[in-house]
């Protein structure tokens, strides 16, 4: 059984499934059903039951949102995906907070550093943004590039988490 929380956030409502404790899926209000549909599949139509709270996920982003921003850090995940987005989300939580890296960098920690536009791909299917902070990735020039939430959320998060966006943000 999963357990749904919907919780208002400054970046929208986000949508987070967790499975025995474990977060498997976080979704913005935009995303239309994508994300949870996948995590459904993925886990056979598991029953899901709406819950107030289920392994510290809603603590953790009330601290996030409130200020902490390394509160999502000890989250439980479970991202599923191929070995590949294995290795590129596993290597997203190495990007600190207020910090960021070009897809240029994040294929070269994956030890593939031909490969940009796999690892572009896999950021772009993370199905635990925030946790999985495919938002500190940018474009090897600097420029903010992309981001499945939005770039208005993409630009929030970044000056929410200390990273200047100024001159940047513009450029989208």
């Amino acid at each position: 059984m999963m357990d749904r929380l919907v919780i208002d956030s400054p970046v929208g409502a986000l949508t987070c499934l967790v499975r025995e404790g474990v977060l498997v899926a976080v979704a913005f209000d935009s995303d239309r059903g994508g994300a949870i549909e996948k995590v459904a599949r993925r886990f056979k139509g598991e029953p899901v039951r709406d819950a107030h709270e289920a392994g510290g996920v809603r603590a953790a982003f009330a601290k996030y949102f409130a200020g902490d921003i390394r509160a999502l850090d000890s989250l439980a995940v479970d991202p599923g995906g191929t070995p590949f987005q294995a290795k590129v989300w596993a290597a997203l939580r190495e990007i600190a907070a207020g910090a960021t890296w070009s897809y240029e960098d994040l294929a070269r920690r994956v030890g593939s550093p031909a490969a940009v536009r796999a690892v572009g791909a896999a950021n772009g299917a993370n199905p635990i943004p925030l946790v999985l902070p495919c938002h500190r990735v940018i474009g090897k020039n600097g420029k903010l590039v992309g981001y499945g939430g939005g770039m208005d959320r993409k630009v929030w998060l970044l000056r929410h988490e200390g990273c200047e966006v100024g001159a940047q943000a513009a450029l989208y």
